[in-house]
């Protein structure tokens, strides 16, 4: 398991959205972007699901998950690979759906990503 550094936890907080990569288990690829995606702790990133059918879908066949963000002026940014879990209840959860119902979203999933292997600056 990787280790976020501090450098691309500051990235990750500042910079919208993430672009998340997911697949199929027969290989269909998705990608989506995710306004919520953040981190979590030192081995973990989050996102929360509002609308992504596709992206859960896939994540049920095949967990492994390829993450991009880059920053628009300056082009840096860092890679992340890992492997999610769809969180459908508890205090992870709720904290998210909460945040979210008072943005007037309601969250359907959270998923949490377990950090494989970070790249800065891709």
């Amino acid at each position: 398991m990787a280790k976020l550094s501090e450098e691309v936890k500051a990235m990750i907080a500042e910079i919208r959205p993430g672009i998340i990569a997911t697949a199929s288990k027969d290989s269909k690829p998705n990608v989506s972007a995710k306004g919520s995606f953040r981190v979590l702790d030192d081995d973990h990133v989050i996102f929360a699901d509002i609308n992504s059918p596709r992206t859960i879908a896939n994540l049920r066949e095949n967990p492994y998950v390829s993450i991009l963000v880059v920053h628009s002026r300056t082009l840096k940014g860092c890679r992340i690979w890992g492997k999610g879990e769809i969180i459908t209840s508890g205090p992870l959860f709720d904290q998210l759906n909460k945040e979210f119902v008072e943005k007037g979203l309601k969250v359907n999933h959270v998923v949490k990503i377990t950090v494989e292997k970070v790249q800065e600056n891709p």
